[in-house]
């Protein structure tokens, strides 16, 4: 929708009649579009469609559900916090569209073009004849430059502020000004320069100075044009003496002049000199803003060397930032978010906090690894509660994930409840979807059991219940073997030989059954007592040996009974049989 159209009457026939006339339904295309949101909220395009739907409406209840619910999940488009102010806007509702702008600065402030409009849309509905609107604009443009004034692409907001304060007829603020963004690294800090110099030339010093710096150059500018005229024995010096005739002395205004301009030359080379050592990371920056399309692995790994290089070389408050506009342009980007958290942990536990929190209830609600952190994170602030919440949380948002899994276990073995981490293993055994993961579980449960809990008999009995389900999985078998043996190869010698014996009558893979019996002669000639027993297990074994040959026979066979006819003659054709 063009901004400035008005909103059409939405048709009669597109919203269904309510039960509760105060609670009128929501149109059944508005349903369909953003069911199709909630079902698939990755879905960007399909975002794009309600929206462009609601804009199009008449139905500001629709427009705000719609609105208020993607930026949940996308709050850095900026460009959509203007459509939802101006459409407020333009059902009168003025107070209302201003809240939408804050909300939107609070969750991107850093975007210059949000804070423009903003900062428009304050001066258009503002009463000019009250005596408090010029000092309301004024501090709303100064949270604006607070807020994204150190960005490198700043510049805009800086020129707003000096033309609004010039158009003001407030030159000293204008100075004021100018002597802030003298000092930033902007893209356009030349410019600001000439057109400081350009300012301090067009005016006079009484008015584009403060009261202090006036009488202060004042003063000084006395003194020194004292010393010039007089000498140190109080006569008039030569260089006065011997001015030739017709040449005045420079006025005190074009002195002051000078000495302004002189004065903030220092900072602008320094200025200068930060800006070059940052020029090619930002020319290298090609999409400052938001999208869910992937970057570019040039665009990825510019952002790491700035990065590093502001690490290195810029203050914390410089660093910020940059952290800020990176996670702009790559929100969806697990490693940033996590270089921003380390980053912070010298500096504020809070903002480690913060960092976490927006990233994983926001921008990745499905990445493991940074929930994990979080969760480690607040364990260490001694947050367990949270550490348990946030842990739980993912493994809704990603179930059977056993990496999440096994973290909560270790969790509550850490705060020292056993009894939960059983629970929690037993309970991902019990809801396994496969024999696979179930037997994964198996093994952590009975490694908890004998190495945590050191019940032996609880740990067996897991494992023997877990070979009853799945008797492919040699780890199980291995396990078992394990425990056995902690309890004395000699005392314990016919479980450990039953334990073989069930591995070789199991379902297990011939060359896996192959290996076990090969275990098991070992096991009998280190420490068998019956040489009878010994015999029959290498009997068993070249049994399982010859059978293995036996087979790897056929198939060679087969392979050649396959390619040999086209070795023969490359104009027939062969036909393979499966043996």
């Amino acid at each position: 929708m063009e901004d400035g159209m008005e909103l059409e009457e939405a048709p009669k026939d597109s919203v269904q009649e309510s039960a509760d006339p105060g609670e009128p339904q929501l149109p059944s295309e508005f349903e369909k579009l953003y069911k199709a949101c909630e079902d698939t909220p990755d879905d960007f395009n399909a975002w794009v469609t309600l929206l462009q739907y609601v804009e199009q409406e008449n139905f500001l209840v629709a427009a705000r559900k719609s609105f208020d619910m993607f930026f949940l999940r996308y709050p850095y488009c900026y460009g959509y916090w203007k459509k939802y102010a101006d459409l407020e806007k333009k059902h009168g509702n003025i107070q209302v569209a201003e809240e939408v702008y804050r909300r939107g600065l609070q969750a991107i402030p850093l975007s210059v073009d949000l804070w423009l409009h903003y900062l428009t849309f304050i001066k258009e509905n503002s009463d000019l004849t009250d005596p408090e609107t010029e000092g309301r604009i004024r501090a709303s443009y100064e949270h604006a430059v607070l807020a994204a004034g150190t960005d490198f692409r700043s510049d805009r907001l800086w020129e707003a502020f000096i033309t609004w304060e010039t158009e003001q007829q407030k030159l000293a603020n204008v100075t004021a000004i100018y002597d802030r963004i003298l000092g930033i690294p902007t893209q356009l800090y030349s410019q600001h320069f000439q057109k400081f110099k350009d300012h301090v030339q067009n005016n006079h010093p009484r008015y584009f100075l403060s009261e202090e710096e006036f009488v202060q150059l004042r003063v000084e500018l006395s003194k020194s044009s004292l010393s010039a005229m007089v000498g140190e024995d109080g006569e008039p010096s030569v260089a006065q003496e011997e001015l030739p005739p017709g040449l005045e002395p420079i006025t005190e205004i074009e002195n002051m002049r000078h000495k302004v301009i002189e004065s903030r030359q220092e900072v602008f080379n320094h200025n200068e000199h930060e800006v070059s050592k940052r020029w090619a990371f930002e020319e290298g920056i090609k999409r400052p803003y938001f999208h869910v399309k992937a970057l570019e692995k040039t665009q990825l790994n510019n952002w790491r060397e700035y990065l590093e290089f502001e690490i290195e070389n810029g203050t914390p408050e410089r660093v910020v930032v940059l952290f800020e506009r990176c996670l702009i342009a790559c929100a969806l980007y697990e490693e940033f978010w996590i270089k921003y958290a380390k980053y912070l942990e010298g500096f504020s536990t809070d903002g480690v906090r913060h960092v976490f929190k927006k990233a994983c209830t926001i921008h990745l609600p499905k990445k493991p690894s940074i929930h994990v952190m979080w969760a480690a994170f607040e364990e260490q602030q001694g947050n367990i509660e949270e550490a348990q919440r946030i842990l739980k949380f993912l493994e809704e948002a990603i179930p059977g994930l056993a990496l999440v899994r096994l973290r909560r276990v270790s969790l509550e073995r850490r705060r020292g409840n056993m009894e939960g981490a059983e629970a929690l293993l037993r309970e991902a055994m019990e809801s396994a979807k496969s024999s696979v993961e179930m037997s994964f579980y198996a093994v952590k449960l009975a490694r908890h059991l004998i190495k945590v809990q050191r019940s032996l008999s609880k740990a067996k009995k897991v494992l023997l219940e877990a070979i009853e389900k799945d008797q492919t999985s040699s780890k199980l078998y291995l396990n078992l073997l394990e425990l056995e043996f902690s309890e004395g190869v000699q005392q314990n010698e016919a479980e450990i030989l039953a334990c073989f014996d069930r591995a070789l009558r199991s379902s297990m893979p011939l060359e896996s059954r192959i290996t076990f019996s090969q275990r098991k002669v070992e096991f009998l000639e280190d420490f068998g007592s019956d040489i009878n027993v010994l015999v029959a297990a290498y009997e068993e074994q070249q049994k399982l040996q010859k059978e293995s040959e036996s087979l790897k026979r056929k198939a060679e066979n087969g392979y050649d009974r396959c390619v040999e006819p086209s070795l023969r003659s490359r104009r027939s054709t062969s036909t393979c049989v499966t043996l």
